[in-house]
């Protein structure tokens, strides 16, 4: 198994998670998943992103490129601060939108 689908099932069974609850995350359904898990297919980076997310992990870890699964908040946060001044205001409030949602 490559390592996307293995580290996969791995957070997936740490966290306790089941593929058709991690489908309902998702919003795809179980057979798509099916497909992510067994490398029969590869997930666009859209869902990709989302599976990251959901499993509190980031995309880099999950296609191991890195080996630290912990989402690194100090680094976005460094990040933003060296790029904020590029941002437009809209960019700005979208930014603080998702931040503070939920």
């Amino acid at each position: 198994m490559g390592t996307f689908n293995t580290r996969l099932r791995e957070i997936m069974q740490e966290m306790g998670i089941t593929q058709r609850a991690l489908a309902v995350r998702l919003n795809i359904g179980e057979a798509a998943l099916s497909k992510y898990l067994n490398e029969d297919r590869q997930p666009r980076i859209e869902l990709l992103a989302n599976m990251a997310t959901a499993l509190n992990t980031t995309t880099d870890y999950l296609l191991g490129h890195d080996d630290n699964r912990e989402f690194d908040y100090r680094g976005v946060k460094r990040l933003l601060a060296r790029n904020a001044a590029n941002l437009t205001k809209e960019e700005k409030m979208e930014l603080i939108d998702v931040l503070f949602k939920e």
